[in-house]
């Protein structure tokens, strides 16, 4: 959801109920180790948005669709985004965007406009 040479962070949920692929952004690892230490943090500073995203069991690097809420009722036993946002952050694994590349450097390994992903367990 950045743009820009801001890194993009977001965590994977895989639902063990239906088996769908839940994806949300957030602003850092850090932020979300900090939430998870400290709940009176506000959601409002760890999330990038507040949007639940679905891959329909293609991973976090899937195409991405807006979950309805029927998806996150099916597998949460919720709809509301607070409660669903939480669970995928205390459960979901995070996924870093480990782009070491600048803006029009063409000599990179990965080719142009090609950055490595990479999953990082922050589980506690």
């Amino acid at each position: 959801m950045t743009r820009g040479s801001t890194q993009e962070v977001k965590m994977h949920y895989k639902g063990p109920i239906t088996g769908d692929d839940y994806v949300i952004y957030i602003t850092s690892a850090e932020a979300m180790r900090n939430w998870k230490n400290d709940r009176t943090i506000p959601l409002v500073d760890v999330l990038d948005a507040f949007f639940v995203f679905v891959s329909h069991k293609h991973g976090a690097q899937g195409l991405l669709d807006h979950a309805s809420n029927a998806q996150l009722e099916s597998e949460f036993g919720t709809h509301k985004i607070e409660d669903v946002v939480q669970k995928i952050l205390e459960n979901g694994q995070v996924i870093q965007n480990k782009s070491s590349e600048k803006q029009g450097d063409r000599n990179s390994t990965n080719g142009p406009g090609v950055s490595s992903l990479n999953a990082v367990n922050v589980h506690q």
